[in-house]
């Protein structure tokens, strides 16, 4: 009984004396009002949602910085980076949505506050809230597309976002293919690489590697969050009071808050994630239904899918998990998910249920095989082989990565479905991913899916 009244002592000393490390650290902290005045609001759902939203400013960013990391010209004082971070009413789960910069929105009634003209509704991209009418109008915009409450807002700039990740002693991103960008001056290998402030920067705002442009960011974006969270749970940082201090302070340095979200919120945060991991966080993009979807006046936007965008946010509004959390499983990273590829078994040889059997197996392992296997014409085949268009020729060697190696074969004119001609020498299918492999009914993934292994 001393024992334990000795340790419950200790324990509530130890809480005690953190709190009171912690308290102040949000002195630092620019407060705005983004809810002043709102009404008709969404009803609250269950858990807390936070808009967390980059911006550009890099006033406090040293002239070697600014040459270094490309960060020349006038900031825009616009959006970068727009994200609803979802926790769960237990505590035990953080799901990230990213809603693309050049979304397609209908703004709601305002006054600009640059010009003080009276607006009416209209449309317009997303990221032009915030240069109309800041925060206010940003979080008015996200409710009005989403029916989610917004809870907390955080802005974070390029000079907060650079000195945390040094705060932290860098975090570890990897990449399957190399990355350069001649805009940004991002220039990665293939393999692992643990990134400074600069060099994370560099990867998060990087949108000219390859032909997936805004949306590629975003999913390097969300990689490199979930890295983040796993930097941040496995060093100790959430367990101990002066770490945590200091990681908070410098973050908070140069970012723009609610009035609510304060010293309180962020301890409590803090310790609910202690027991987070990888796999605790879920990230996803909103659905999207036209990638160039042109409007007169404005150009091309970001059209969602309202319909599946429409049962992402129910499921937010509703506590519910987005992704399958399921453990984690060895895979071989290829170019294209295999959730995207389509697939035709033929049972190349006289093995009765060989045809059911791979398309099984494939189908698994993810691909989205027809489920009605024939079998081919040749039943004499040796050798497992992937027939494919040559346009598609990427998905081709992610398929026959999964088989092992097989060999492909080009078929002009054949289409998006790739057929595998099952021979003799089949032995099964190994289980292979995408670096962004998009998993569930709203291609979300988990943190551990995409960390470096």
């Amino acid at each position: 009984m001393r024992v334990a009244t000795t340790f419950s002592v200790t324990v509530l000393a130890a809480a005690g004396i953190g709190h009171a490390l912690v308290t102040g650290i949000d002195t630092g902290i620019e407060r705005i009002d983004p809810f002043k005045d709102m009404k008709n609001r969404p009803a609250a759902g269950h858990g807390m949602n936070v808009l967390l939203v980059g911006t550009d400013g890099r006033d406090r960013i040293s002239d070697d910085e600014r040459r270094k990391y490309r960060l020349g010209g006038a900031p825009c004082h616009c959006t970068d980076t727009i994200m609803i971070v979802h926790i769960s009413e237990d505590h035990e789960r953080a799901s990230v949505v990213s809603l693309p910069r050049d979304s397609y929105a209908e703004m709601p009634p305002h006054t600009d506050m640059n010009s003080g003209e009276e607006h009416h509704a209209h449309p317009v991209k997303i990221n032009a809230a915030y240069a109309e009418g800041g925060p206010q109008l940003t979080v008015r915009t996200v409710e009005n597309m989403t029916h989610v409450k917004i809870d907390h807002y955080l802005e974070v700039d390029f000079t907060s976002f650079m000195k945390t990740v040094d705060e932290l002693g860098g975090v570890e991103v990897c990449t399957a293919r190399p990355l350069k960008d001649a805009y940004t001056g991002l220039d990665l290998s293939v393999g692992t690489h643990r990134l400074d402030g600069g060099e994370a920067l560099q990867y998060v705002r990087a949108r000219h590697t390859d032909g997936a442009g805004d949306l590629g960011r975003m999913q390097r974006q969300q990689r490199f969050l979930a890295s983040l969270i796993a930097e941040t749970t496995s060093s100790g940082v959430l367990l101990n009071p002066v770490r945590f201090r200091d990681v908070a302070r410098t973050l908070l340095s140069s970012v723009r808050a609610d009035k609510g979200f304060g010293t309180d919120e962020m301890v409590d945060l803090a310790r609910a994630m202690r027991n987070f991991s990888p796999s605790s966080s879920e990230f996803t993009t909103v659905p999207i239904g036209d990638i160039s979807y042109p409007v007169k006046g404005i150009g091309s936007t970001v059209k969602w899918d309202e319909k599946k965008a429409t049962k992402l946010f129910d499921a937010l509004r509703d506590d519910k998990p987005l992704a399958s959390h399921r453990a984690k499983k060895k895979a071989t990273v290829v170019d294209v998910s295999p959730q995207q590829i389509r697939v035709q078994v033929e049972n190349a040889t006289m093995t009765p249920g060989l045809g059911k059997k791979v398309d099984a197996a494939l189908k698994g392992t993810g691909f989205r095989t027809s489920g009605a296997p024939v079998n081919a014409e040749d039943r004499a085949v040796k050798r497992t082989t992937v027939l494919y268009d040559p346009r598609w020729d990427r998905s081709a060697k992610s398929l026959s990565t999964a088989l092992g190696g097989a060999p492909m074969q080009a078929v002009k004119g054949q289409g998006a479905v790739l057929k595998v001609r099952a021979g003799a020498d089949y032995k099964g299918v190994r289980a292979v991913r995408a670096e962004d492999a998009y998993q569930g009914e709203f291609g979300a993934v988990t943190g551990d899916q995409v960390v470096c292994p």
